[in-house]
């Protein structure tokens, strides 16, 4: 395997992990908005600090894809 198409596989796989990380950020946040003043305290802490966790994370995915994608030119 050429190191192009180990690259553009790794974009990929990270896209998927984006992906699944912005789907879970935007169910999580819709659950906040829906149960907020039902669930526990536990639970609304607990959420809000999934939210931030998983938006830091999809950021972090982010800036790599886009870096790898960058890296693509010199290949």
């Amino acid at each position: 395997m050429s190191k192009l198409d180990i690259v553009k596989e790794t974009i990929a796989y990270l896209k998927l992990w984006l992906g699944i990380m912005v789907v879970s950020d935007i169910s999580l946040i819709g659950w906040l908005l829906s149960n907020v003043g039902a669930a526990s305290e536990l639970k609304t802490f607990g959420a809000i600090i999934g939210v931030g966790i998983i938006t830091i994370s999809a950021f972090f995915v982010h800036k790599r894809i886009e870096h790898m994608i960058s890296s693509l030119e010199e290949l």
